[in-house]
């Protein structure tokens, strides 16, 4: 009988393996590497590197780690976790500059006090 890891992990353990999922993905986006690619260089297919991004506990911890180092050679699990790569830095900037568009008239009244 096949056990789902996702049904037997704790409510912590499936929490931080989501948030490292999404610190994966959101490496991957701020190099700009397909998912696809990502897969290919670690060796994985793009399904388990699809489970690695949505925070599936149940793979194997080598598969993260080949995963990581395919995104960002070099790169460590304490690394990621502190999000001290420059491409996430480059990418926090980014997302943080937005533009400002000028108040309607009726905003603009809305806020005369």
């Amino acid at each position: 009988m096949k056990i789902s890891q996702s049904s037997i992990a704790s409510p912590a353990v499936a929490q931080q393996s989501v948030q490292i999922g999404r610190l994966l993905a959101r490496l991957r986006q701020a190099r700009h590497i397909k998912q696809a690619d990502a897969a290919l260089r670690a060796g994985l297919s793009r399904n388990t590197a699809y489970r690695i991004e949505k925070g599936d506990p149940g793979l194997a911890f080598g598969q993260l780690l080949r995963y990581l180092d395919a995104i960002s050679p070099g790169a460590t699990l304490a690394s990621l976790l502190a999000e001290t790569d420059p491409a996430l830095k480059a990418l926090q900037s980014r997302e943080a500059t937005q533009r400002v568009r000028d108040l309607s008239a009726a905003e603009l009244k809305s806020l005369d006090f």
